[in-house]
């Protein structure tokens, strides 16, 4: 009887483990599930809000850039081109297609139609191509803002016109071009190929990216050295002392520190006192460096903790240097753990707004920057920017940018999967 009723204890006990197993496994998946359902309704989101910002809204018209019209001659250079004024050309077009339009009021609701920088594009439609002087041509120009959310369905025109921004007749108007299929949706790739701009139709992140990247390529060339030089001398070749503990102490703090702190740090040393141009790469990326140092210090110092004492001790026994060892074999075993703290690091620095904001990087920046201390800004400051704007269509141009920054970190983040995956060894 003994014997039985131990086994039953013992079985009870397995069932009541089993039980316990069963119930913490499906805790854990439901977490993951839950995670992930957030993550796509989100991203989902993002990129609903963000579909429009890739289509733009172009109007056709046909324009006389005739030599008289333009009041230029078949010698004329280039800077007596950019001296025309393409403006007056766009809105001869508009007034020649809808003669009956003559009040004040009219012609204002008619000359909004295309964008206030269709002239701009205009003129250097003209630069690039200067046969197209001479003789009329059919462009399609960028249509207004408010005129592309209507096209694109984000301003209902159905509803009553207190209620929206485009009014009746501009709507008469639109509808007569559409007609005449003079109304067309295109790739943007405007969003992709300019820089900032005060109409949402015209804003794009060229600027932003080149902005990040030049401030990336700072902030990789500065921590990286520094910090593995940081983490080799640390793990291998430091006595162990107070002031080495310290050291380590203050490393693992710094890793906690606010990034804002290192703002005011770049605004008070860089700016204030070594007079760095405000605004510029170069000053972000020093920010940017100091703040990524701590992590990639302590993520490069697992690394080399990492590798297998025997390693060492066989270089050594063949009669190999401790710098020999170190640089030759501990070294580039641990390569793949540094590169992947690396770049997980450059992640986090990519995505940082708030030191970024202390040392001027959330001007408006129109022009791309050509160097690391050209006044830029970075996609996270571009997101910012946008998302503070009124205008509705910055709304859509937040949500495309989110997705490019996001975008640009899932490839970082899969860059350092990949390298710990090619490279690691293990012992």
């Amino acid at each position: 009887m003994s014997k039985n009723n131990n086994t039953s204890k013992i079985e009870k006990s397995l069932k009541r483990r089993y039980l316990k197993e069963n119930i913490f496994k499906a805790s854990g998946y439901a977490s993951i599930g839950i995670a992930f359902m957030f993550l796509v309704v989100l991203l989902a989101d993002i990129g609903i809000k963000a579909m429009p910002a890739f289509i733009q809204t172009q109007i056709e018209l046909k324009l006389d850039l005739s030599y008289e019209s333009l009041q230029l001659n078949p010698e004329s250079s280039v800077a007596e081109i950019k001296k025309v004024d393409f403006r007056q050309v766009i809105r001869k077009a508009l007034r020649k297609q809808f003669p009956d339009v003559k009040k004040r009021k009219e012609k204002k609701q008619l000359y909004s139609l295309i964008s206030s920088g269709a002239e701009y594009q205009l003129r250097d439609m003209v630069l690039e191509n200067k046969e197209l002087i001479g003789n009329e041509h059919s462009f399609n120009l960028y249509a207004d803002d408010d005129v592309d959310a209507l096209i694109k369905g984000t301003i209902n025109r159905k509803l009553a016109q207190s209620e929206r921004r485009v009014k009746d007749f501009k709507i008469s108007l639109i509808e007569v071009l559409e007609k005449n299929n003079q109304v067309s949706k295109k790739f943007n790739w405007t969003f992709f190929s300019s820089g900032d701009s005060r109409e949402p139709e015209l804003a794009g992140i060229k600027g932003a990216i080149m902005g990040s990247i030049y401030t990336i390529l700072v902030t990789l060339m500065l921590s990286f050295p520094v910090a593995v030089a940081a983490a080799i001398y640390l793990e291998e070749f430091a006595p162990k002392n107070r002031m080495i503990d310290f050291i380590e102490i203050n490393i693992n703090n710094l890793a906690a520190v606010p990034s804002i702190v290192f703002g005011l740090l770049g605004l008070a040393v860089f700016i204030n006192f070594f007079s760095l141009p405000r605004s510029a790469p170069i000053v972000g990326g020093i920010v940017l460096s100091l703040m990524t140092l701590p992590t990639i210090i302590i993520a490069s110092r697992s690394a080399i903790k990492a590798v297998p004492p025997s390693l060492r001790e066989a270089a050594l026994g063949l009669g190999a240097s401790k710098m020999q060892t170190v640089f030759h074999h501990v070294f580039p075993a641990a390569l793949p753990g540094i590169l992947t703290g690396t770049i997980i690091g450059m992640a986090q620095a990519l995505g940082e707004t708030a030191p970024l904001l202390m040392i001027g990087m959330v001007a408006f920046i129109v022009d791309i920057p050509q160097t690391i201390v050209d006044p830029a800004t970075v996609l996270p400051i571009q997101v910012f920017l946008w998302a503070d704007s009124p205008e509705r269509g910055f709304l859509e141009k937040t949500s495309a940018a989110i997705l490019v920054l996001i975008g640009f970190l899932i490839i970082m983040n899969a860059l350092a999967i990949y390298l710990r995956k090619k490279f690691e060894k293990k012992w």
